[in-house]
Parts: structure tokens; sequence; C-alpha cells
């Protein structure tokens, strides 16, 4: 049987030679720490890097331009694989997979398999009838929605995501609450995601949090259920947006010196497998986004018969400092 693993942890790329920068291996073995697979309980899918938006944090560089979508054939792999082994979670993702043609029959192939399925959003990608059959699929499957929303500061978070784009998503926002998405009592959960707008980390989530309900409730009416923090990991346009900007160095020295040993053994990598577009398996979107897939030669999820055990090695790299600074990205 073909299982995932067994291949050493490469050092990644795009961070060497930085002047204070200490590989992200030899921060781990400073503290008496590996990087290895705990028990996998998530898949994470993502359907392409075709998206309407070029946000300046992309670690994928998705945007209109780009023509990577998942295929029929590969939703049926991934459902077939999904369906051969007891994942708690599914997690839908892209680019913006509102976009990708046949999400439907994904949603609907993975809805029963898994206890939590989620679908990431970032509020512009359709609208008019596309939309409101999208919604009414995920209301049906109890999908859970997690919607990028980067601030409440409408000047700011346009311009991480582009011009008038925060207007619409507060639109959607307000529609999602209409149907009962982060209402209290309904059972439709929708989650929001900031990251931050500039060259730094986030502040604490728990405050990020009470200052996102306050504000979107007074200015606009909305509720959620969760809102979580995350650094935003330097590759793709983001690692271009920092070396135009002058800011590559001093944003990757406050990721190592923000480095957290406890936030590793919490690391979303540890139990969460990722899938391409195309059906290959990566440890995670970051690893996917470096072109690092999680064994050599790299497996399709068709060809995947055990998932990787406990203690296998993951593919680390020095992007790896945006996972583990401050409180992690878990």
């Amino acid at each position: 049987m073909t299982g995932i693993g067994g291949r050493s942890p490469g050092i990644g790329t795009g961070f060497r030679g930085v002047a204070g920068v200490e590989p992200f291996a030899d921060a781990l073995a400073r503290h008496g720490l590996s990087l290895v697979r705990d028990r996998v309980h998530t898949l994470q899918v993502n359907t392409g890097y075709l998206c309407n938006l070029r946000c300046r944090h992309c670690h994928l560089e998705a945007g209109p331009g780009r023509k990577e979508m998942m295929s029929r054939e590969t939703m049926e792999a991934v459902v077939s694989f999904a369906r051969r082994f007891p994942f708690q979670v599914l997690d839908v993702t892209g680019g913006a997979p509102e976009l990708v043609p046949d999400l439907p029959f994904l949603v609907d192939g993975l809805a029963p398999l898994a206890p939590r399925l989620m679908l990431r959003t970032n509020l512009s990608a359709v609208s008019g009838a596309a939309w409101e059959a999208l919604l009414a699929l995920c209301v049906a499957h109890r999908v859970v929605l997690v919607a990028s929303f980067p601030s409440t500061n409408r000047s700011q978070a346009d311009a991480q995501r582009g011009a008038g784009v925060t207007e619409g998503a507060i639109v959607v926002l307000k529609k999602l609450n209409a149907a009962g998405y982060g209402v209290d009592g309904t059972g439709l959960e929708l989650d929001l995601v900031s990251n931050p707008v500039g060259a730094f980390l986030p502040v604490s989530q728990g405050s990020t949090e009470r200052k996102f309900r306050t504000d979107l409730l007074r200015k606009w009416g909305i509720a959620f259920n969760h809102l979580y923090t995350f650094a935003n990991v330097p590759l793709g346009r983001y690692r271009t947006w920092l070396l135009r900007t002058g800011n590559y160095e001093r944003y990757l020295k406050t990721l190592t010196e923000g480095f957290n040993p406890s936030a590793v053994e919490r690391l979303m990598c540890r139990t969460l497998l990722s899938v391409s577009w195309d059906g290959f398996l990566y440890d995670c979107d970051f690893n996917l986004a470096a072109g690092r897939a999680s064994a050599d030669p790299k497996i399709h999820v068709s060809d995947v018969r055990e998932l990787p055990s406990p203690f296998a090695p993951i593919a680390i790299g020095e992007y790896c400092y945006a996972c583990t600074a401050g409180s992690g990205f878990t």
C-alpha cells in the first residue's frame, strides 16, 4: 500500500542569506523540538488559484488570471479519498472556491463524510443567482463559512484587498446573517479571519475578536461566531510586496524574534493534509505554495492507501516562522 511520509524534512526556500534569520530547523533543535505528525484528522482541499481579487497578503498569488482549477475528475478522487479515512474536518479553500464551476458537486460529495465541512469565502467572488444557489447549498449541508475580513476600517481593508471590496463584503455579511449564519441558536456557523494589512504581526486574537464584534454590530448590525487572527506567510504575492517595499528582512526578523516554542505542538500541519487543485498531497497550504509535496515523488490522492503515521516527518522551511510567531497558526 502507498503511504505518505518517509522523506527528510528539508529546509525551506527564500530565507537563506538574510542576516539574523536562524534556520527554522536550528530554532527547533535549540529548543529540543521537532516538527512531526500527530494523528491526521483534517483534510484541506485547495480548489485552485482563480480569484476575483489580488490580495496583497496572498501566499498563493491567486488572482483573476490564474487558470489552475480543480476538475470534476479530481473532485471525484478527493471525495473517494475522504470517504476512505475518518476525517473529522474537511476544509475547502482556494483561491476563491466559489468561482469553481463544480464546487456544488464537491460540497455535496464531502458533506456526509465528516462532522465538520468548512468553506472559505472572500465574500465577493459571486453574486446574484449563483450566490443565492451557493448559500442555499451551504444552509442545506450546515457548512461552516469562514470569511476573510481583514479590518473593520474600510480604508485599511481595501488597501489589502482592493478598492470597494469591503463595502460589498458588508452587504454579503448582512445577507448571511439574514439566512441565519452567525446568529445564536441557528447552528449555522460564520467565522471571520483577519490577517494584518502590513508588515507586522497580528495583535491578540481575543482583543481583536472583541473589537470586531463591537465594531461590526455598532456600524452595520453584523454578528458572527468566531474570529481568527493569523500572521501573513512570506510566500507568493506577500513576499513580492515585502521585497518591493523594503520590508522583507525586517519582517523576517520580526517573525524569528516572535518564535514561540509552545506553538509548535499545536501547529495545524501536525494533524492536517492539504490536497492541491490537481489532486496531490502536501503537509499544508504553505508547503503547497512553496511547491514542496508531502512525499518525493509526490502522491496523488487516488494512490493513497494509508495516512501518515504519528511521528512521520513534516517538510519545513523558514516560512514556518510565520506559523510559530506569537500565538501561532493553529
